[in-house]
């Protein structure tokens, strides 16, 4: 899944934003909201916060290596690492 927004697109890999477990983690990590559990468990993504991203890293530590990209749209997609 992927969500953009003016200056940050965030992609969470399919196997992550079906994990009930790693919503949760990904959602108490972020300090601005990005991230939210839905009803049923699911990973959301809260377009309204995107933008609100300080690229602090959080959700890359609560999730597996290479399944939450955080990208810089302002800079040419770069990716944050």
């Amino acid at each position: 899944m992927r969500q953009d927004a003016t200056f940050i697109a965030v992609e969470v890999s399919d196997e992550v934003a079906r994990d009930a477990e790693l919503a949760r983690a990904l959602a108490e990590a972020c300090p601005v909201d990005i991230f939210a559990q839905g009803p049923n468990g699911k990973l959301e993504i809260v377009q309204e916060n995107l933008d609100e991203c300080v690229l602090c890293r959080l959700c890359l530590d609560a999730s597996p290596d290479g399944t939450v990209r955080v990208l810089k749209l302002y800079d040419n997609e770069a990716v944050l690492a």
